[in-house]
């Protein structure tokens, strides 16, 4: 499983390292907020992060703007601002697109690739939901669970 966060601003809360505990893998869309958070997190499983426009401070220098990850029988490209997106997935073979920025949960098919934003797992913004996700990219279709770290239950975006 692989587990997926986003925009944590420097906020990883128990629930989603409740949530990601069953991860082998983690990928962090950006916005992580400090470097704490990616330790924490890599206590858990291997993490994956890119940056996002908040990480500024010098402990962020390390982190890629995108990544690509192979992962079940399909390649994952994964960036933080969707509006940023400049390559074509279908040529690159990428089979999904993940993202953050918006705070927003999401799973769209555009063209036969999977776009998945976890939506926020920091700061509360607006009466969005705080969640994670759970993948299996090995199922065929991928399993994809988005989990409410409010209520701890699977919810559709």
């Amino acid at each position: 499983m692989i587990g997926i966060i986003s925009d944590t601003h420097g906020l990883l809360r128990p629930e989603a390292l409740h949530a990601l505990r069953p991860s082998e893998l983690i990928i962090h869309a950006g916005d992580v907020g400090s470097a704490d958070v990616l330790e924490r997190l890599e206590q858990i499983a291997p993490v994956v992060a890119v940056r996002g426009n908040v990480d500024t401070a010098a402990w962020a220098d390390k982190l890629p703007m995108t990544a690509a990850i192979e992962a079940g029988e399909g390649r994952i490209w994964v960036l933080h601002d969707l509006g940023k997106l400049d390559i074509d997935p279908i040529r690159g073979g990428f089979r999904t697109v993940i993202y953050g920025h918006s705070h927003k949960p999401a799973q769209e098919i555009k063209e036969g690739v999977l776009y998945l934003n976890p939506g926020s797992a920091g700061p509360r913004r607006f009466h969005l939901p705080v969640s994670v996700i759970r993948a299996d990219f090995g199922a065929h279709p991928p399993a994809i669970r988005f989990l409410d770290l409010s209520t701890g239950k699977e919810f559709i975006p």
